[in-house]
C-alpha cells in the first residue's frame, strides 16, 4: 500500500532543499526505493526527475523575476548539458556507476573545504563576464551534465559551486543560474528513462506538486536570506552528502 503522507512529505521537503541548494534526490530516491522496493531502478529515477522537474522549474521562474540570470553563459551551459545528460544516461550500460563514488566523495571534501576557507566566495558577484565564458559555460555544462545523466548525486552542488567560483556570481545568482542547468538535465533524463521503461506517472505527478509547493517556500527564504543563508545551506547538504556517499563506500 502507498504511503502518501510520506511521499508528500519527502516531495515537499526536497523541492524547499533543491531550490536554495540542490540536493532534493537525497531525499526523494531513497523514500521511492522504501516504498517501491520490488521496481525497477530506471522506474524510480525516472519517476523522482518527474517531480523534481516541477521545483526546479517553479525556483527558476521565481529567481529569474527577482534575480539577474547571464543568459550568455547560462543558455550555452544548459544545451551542452542537454546533450550530455543524454551521453551521461547512456554511459550506463558501458561503465558501472560505482566507478565515479571515491571520486566524487574527494571532489565533495575540496569543494566543502574551499567554500569553508573562502569565508568571502559568493557573498558579491566579483567580475563581469566576457566572450571566453560562453565556452567555458558550454563545457561546464556538459561535463556537469554528463556527470548527471551517469551518476548524478551532488549535481546541484556542484552547479552552484561552479557558477561561483568559475563565473563570479553571488551565491543568489549561481543558484539560479543552476537552476536553468539542472531544468535541462532532468529533462533530458526524463526522456531517457521514459524511453527505457515505464515511469509511475501518477506517482510523478502527484509528488511533483508537493515538490512545487517546497520550491516556492525554498526559494522565498532564499530571496529572503540572501548570498550568506544559501552559503550555510550550500556547506551543510555538501557534508550531508560527503557523509552519504562514504557510508555507500564502507556499506
Amino acid at each position: 500500500m502507498i504511503d502518501w503522507p510520506i511521499l508528500a512529505a519527502a516531495a515537499f521537503f526536497a523541492g524547499m532543499v533543491d531550490a536554495v541548494v540542490g540536493g532534493g534526490g537525497l531525499i526523494q530516491i531513497p523514500v521511492l526505493l522504501a516504498q517501491f522496493p520490488q521496481t525497477a531502478i530506471p522506474t524510480l529515477f525516472g519517476t523522482n526527475k518527474v517531480s523534481s522537474i516541477a521545483g526546479t522549474g517553479a525556483a527558476l521562474w521565481r529567481y529569474s523575476r527577482s534575480v539577474r540570470i547571464p543568459w550568455a553563459v547560462v543558455l550555452p551551459a544548459t544545451l551542452a548539458a542537454l546533450v550530455g545528460a543524454w551521453g551521461g544516461a547512456a554511459l550506463v550500460a558501458w561503465l558501472p556507476r560505482e566507478t565515479m563514488r571515491p571520486l566524487v566523495v574527494v571532489l565533495m571534501i575540496v569543494v566543502a573545504l574551499y567554500t569553508f576557507l573562502r569565508k568571502d566566495l559568493g557573498q558579491q558577484a566579483t567580475r563581469e563576464l566576457n566572450a571566453a565564458d560562453r565556452w567555458k559555460g558550454a563545457l561546464f555544462g556538459g561535463v556537469i551534465g554528463l556527470y548527471d545523466g551517469f551518476f548524478g548525486p551532488g549535481t546541484g552542488s556542484f552547479l552552484i559551486f561552479g557558477c561561483v567560483r568559475l563565473f563570479g556570481m553571488d551565491f543568489v545568482q549561481g543558484s539560479a543560474s543552476a537552476k536553468m542547468i539542472n531544468f535541462a538535465t532532468n529533462l533530458s533524463a526524463i526522456a531517457f528513462f521514459a524511453g527505457h521503461g515505464p515511469i509511475l506517472w501518477q506517482i510523478g505527478l502527484i509528488m511533483a506538486v508537493c515538490n512545487l509547493a517546497g520550491s516556492y517556500l525554498g526559494t522565498r527564504l532564499a530571496l529572503k536570506h540572501g548570498a550568506g543563508f544559501i552559503r550555510k545551506a550550500f556547506l551543510g547538504v555538501v557534508v550531508v552528502l560527503i557523509a552519504k556517499q562514504i557510508a555507500d563506500l564502507v556499506a
